[in-house]
């Protein structure tokens, strides 16, 4: 079992494959070329499922893929079904974009991904493309329906904007509420990748354009998840993250590794600790040893609240955000 100094259990291990992504949204990485690290610079899917296996006897007990966008990286299938076939008890995720799901979906279930979360921040063409830079929206549609049948249980997030996607809240939560799928809105993360401009929506904000139509209750964090949870009088449940907050830090169970071998214990942190080296030279204990100081040195909270109002310089799309 991987215990931090907090005395939290970490057991939720997310697995960035690339920062590769064929989107440039403009709350993420709108001005980066269309440029990738080296191949030999990341780690092979037999070198990342060496750690794996060292994480699972450790405590690991769900494991998500995230990117960039985890779905450019091939035979991402081959990488799950190694984890499934080695503990078919782990919780396995992913997140991703949804403009390649369509393809991808029945595979991904047959290698045993079990839930999958999808980005839909509009449904509207015009303002995908202007979010996105890139004419995405109908295959993004197109890959929720596919998860959908293929038996994956989905989640939809939406990183509402002033002035870009904040009068479709209501028509996104009800897309998600029309198909029983819970919708978690995530308040945007000011980072200096990010275009200047681009203004999120605070959780209170949300909660009074939602509040315009349906009645709620305040339900509050869900286990481990960051998410904040509402309940409408119906029963359907919808989440808001807000990372400006460290509220949900006291229950944090994760930890991040980047497609570059670097073992990160928060997002809001640089620091990290490389398990590549290890890895490649078939070193176990060591790499064993290092996912245990990584998870001894994970702080209390996030860094969040000591920026004083300046923009992140972690790079999301490296850690999965």
């Amino acid at each position: 079992m991987l215990i931090d100094s907090f005395d939290r259990v970490v057991d939720y291990l997310r697995i960035s494959v690339t920062e590769r992504c064929n989107f440039r949204c403009t709350y993420c990485m709108p001005e980066k070329p269309f440029s990738w690290v080296p191949k030999e610079q990341l780690l092979r899917f037999e070198e990342l499922f060496e750690f794996v296996k060292v994480a699972i006897d450790e405590g690991i007990k769900k494991i998500r893929i995230t990117g960039g966008e985890p779905l450019l990286r091939e035979d991402l299938d081959r990488f799950i079904k190694m984890i499934f076939d080695y503990a078919p008890q782990i919780d396995l995720a992913m997140t991703t974009n949804g403009y390649l799901l369509k393809e991808a979906a029945a595979r991904l279930k047959a290698a045993g991904l079990r839930r999958i979360n999808i980005s839909v921040d509009t449904l509207k063409a015009d303002v995908a493309q202007r979010i996105a830079q890139k004419d995405v929206l109908a295959h993004v549609l197109e890959g929720v329906e596919a998860a959908l049948a293929a038996g994956l249980h989905v989640k939809i997030n939406m990183v509402p904007m002033q002035g870009v996607n904040d009068a479709e809240v209501l028509d996104v939560l009800e897309y998600a509420k029309a198909r029983g799928v819970t919708i978690r809105f995530i308040e945007y993360m000011e980072n200096v990748h990010a275009h200047s401009d681009v203004k999120g929506l605070t959780s209170q904000m949300l909660l009074e354009i939602i509040a315009q139509k349906y009645r709620f209750e305040d339900e509050g964090f869900d286990g481990h998840s960051p998410s904040h949870y509402y309940r409408m009088e119906d029963g359907y449940r919808f989440g808001i993250i807000e990372p400006h907050k460290d509220d949900f830090c006291a229950t944090c169970n994760r930890i991040r590794l980047t497609a570059e071998g670097q073992l990160i214990p928060c997002l809001y942190f640089d620091e990290a600790m490389s398990i590549r080296d290890a890895v490649r030279r078939g070193d176990i204990k060591e790499a064993a040893a290092v996912l245990r100081e990584v998870v001894r040195i994970k702080p209390e909270k996030n860094r969040w609240s000591e920026a004083d109002g300046e923009r992140s310089t972690r790079a999301f799309y490296e850690t999965g955000g």
